[in-house]
């Protein structure tokens, strides 16, 4: 997975409104990464008992939604090493 620490979703804007797919597709990875990462960082934060408020969903919850982000990031990247599309 590409680590997009400094990306915002505001900076996939003008991807995702490209005419060419690939473009489309990179800007759809990279707005899952930056969701995944600011979650993993939630759930860190969660873990080490340093998150300022109290979740209102079970951890469970959150951890099947970190790993089906984990799994779409992988079939992603699994389909633009098909399409040949650098990510």
């Amino acid at each position: 997975m590409a680590t997009y620490r400094h990306a915002e979703l505001r900076d996939t804007v003008s991807l995702m409104d490209s005419i060419d797919y690939k473009e489309r597709f990179k800007a759809e990875y990279m707005q899952v990464c930056i969701r995944y990462q600011k979650l993993k960082a939630m759930l860190d934060k969660w873990d080490t008992g340093e998150l300022g408020f109290t979740p209102s969903c079970p951890r469970g919850v959150y951890n099947f939604q970190i790993r089906a982000m984990a799994d779409y990031i992988a079939s992603l990247e699994a389909r633009a090493a098909i399409e040949d599309i650098e990510l």
